[in-house]
């Protein structure tokens, strides 16, 4: 219907706020009964530019399960979230934040992930955080895996490579669902999904030893699992309780055609598409007919049980949530030089600066993005993840003076608003890494994305103490004006 008023800002109750991801920021991976995770058997890497994504054997899984210390396993130990969140949440009520998207250790709950009665002390510990956000009026936001899953689960039965799977992880959801029915009302099934195509850190499945062919098999199956679970959860949800509002999440892996020759502008379509294949399923509730040709062009066969299909069809998700960090190049002969980017290593754009990790920054690409999505799927959308990571430096005054940070984000902002202003149904914004944590691809520390200093080293050593950095009270100020100050 064509209307003659249109948005001019943010809509009132925007959920603005900040993201972590437990194994990123809770530590404690061995207290109370917790099962180790995947996450805590992928090594630092060696140097910056090394992203340790899917290259993980058995025998690499055996060595780390003899360590028993964090030194090479920095996600261990995180920022020690686990004893010290009541004093994280309350310095995230002094910024205003609206929400705090976080994610759950499904093996805090489960510790093998296929044990029929749940770990109460693990339940016990997200009551407490959940009541600790409720005490400030902070919307949690509930990630209920995010690049870890039991430990058990891959050594057993492969990961998500296994249908068993499946019924793992629902029994594990109907628990927390059902425990936190009135404590949380936004969830997320999968973080990243799409970043299954790179292996065994969103799939659980050690398949670094076969062959390219072998591994696309087994990843689109594992792919197919996840989508399979999502839609039982969100059936889960509907019955625990209607007011739930549940969503998938998507690394957004914006490219552009490098040249206006019909080659490239299909070479990023087809780059598009294997993108936003994910979204695709969970939000219109069916495999698009694109990736059949895809599928058997690269010999991959999807096996489905009966009624698959119509499960997809009945659990789609009421948002469509995504991260968005960097755009890239693409080109039919892939000839240009390369960036690194979140996850992906795509073509150097020209026309673009790039962080401290060589990640291209391009704010009007999240405008386009979000425009792009809308037009495409036509729910609500919510950016859960957008930052910079960058080497920060404590001052002898015991601030950070991050303007390229505030920069960064204020330039995102802009460009949020104004994709509202073109009618985009945006329902919120969680900025990556609030409080400085270990990073999801290298294991290190120094890559800092927060608005919050944790004092802590590479090598594990500091005191822990938290610092306001500079973006801390200029955040503060744009969720106070609800971004009518930018």
């Amino acid at each position: 219907m064509y209307k003659t008023d249109y948005p001019k800002g943010f809509k009132d109750g925007f959920l603005w706020g900040g993201a972590t991801a437990a194994n990123q920021v809770e530590g404690g991976w061995n207290l109370d009964g917790k099962g180790m995770t995947t996450a805590e058997v992928i090594r630092k890497s060696e140097k910056r530019t090394e992203m340790n994504l899917g290259s993980v054997t058995m025998k690499a899984i055996e060595e780390a399960m003899a360590d028993t210390t964090t030194d090479h396993y920095p996600k261990r130990r995180g920022i020690d979230f686990y004893h010290n969140y009541k004093e994280d949440i309350k310095l995230f009520a002094e910024m205003g934040f609206k929400s705090y998207r976080m994610s759950m250790a499904w093996a805090r709950i489960f510790p093998n992930g296929n044990e029929t009665e749940p770990n109460e002390a693990g339940l016990a510990f997200y009551d407490r955080v959940f009541d600790e956000l409720a005490k400030y009026d902070i919307e949690p936001v509930v990630t209920l895996s995010h690049y870890e899953m039991p430990l058990d689960l891959t050594i057993k039965q492969n990961g998500w490579a296994s249908r068993d799977t499946i019924t793992s992880f629902t029994r594990y959801t109907d628990v927390v669902l059902k425990r936190f029915r009135d404590k949380v009302r936004y969830w997320l099934t999968f973080n990243e999904i799409n970043v299954s195509s790179f292996g065994f850190m969103e799939t659980g499945a050690v398949d670094s030893e076969l062959t390219e062919k072998e591994q696309l098999q087994i990843r689109y199956q594992a792919v197919h699992h996840q989508f399979i679970a999502s839609a039982l959860v969100v059936e889960q949800a509907r019955k625990i309780n209607p007011n739930f509002e549940v969503g998938c999440m998507l690394a957004r892996m914006q490219t552009y055609p490098s040249t206006p020759n019909p080659a490239d502008v299909r070479a990023a379509q087809e780059n598009d598409n294997l993108n936003l294949f994910f979204t695709d399923v969970q939000v219109r509730g069916e495999y698009p007919e694109y990736m059949n040709r895809y599928f058997r062009e690269n010999d991959v066969h999807i096996s489905m049980e009966p009624g698959d299909e119509a499960i997809l069809k009945m659990g789609t998700v009421s948002y469509l949530s995504f991260s968005y960090y960097m755009s890239m190049v693409t080109s039919a002969g892939k000839t240009g030089d390369t960036s690194l980017g979140n996850m992906i290593n795509g073509e150097k754009n020209p026309y673009l600066e790039t962080s401290d990790w060589g990640w291209q920054i391009d704010p009007v690409g999240l405008r386009i993005t979000l425009n792009a999505m809308w037009d495409r799927y036509r729910v609500p959308l919510f950016i859960v993840e957008n930052g910079i990571g960058a080497l920060d430096k404590l001052g002898a005054d015991g601030k950070v003076h991050d303007d390229y940070r505030i920069k960064y984000l204020e330039e995102h902002i802009i460009q949020m608003k104004e994709a509202v202003m073109d009618g985009v149904d945006l329902m919120g914004y969680t900025m990556w890494g609030c409080i400085d944590l270990i990073s999801a691809s290298t294991s290190e520390m120094s890559k800092r994305y927060g608005f919050i200093y944790v004092d802590q080293d590479d090598d594990g050593n500091g005191s822990l103490k938290r610092y306001k950095k500079d973006s801390f009270d200029w955040y503060k100020q744009v969720i106070e004006a609800n971004g009518q100050n930018i």
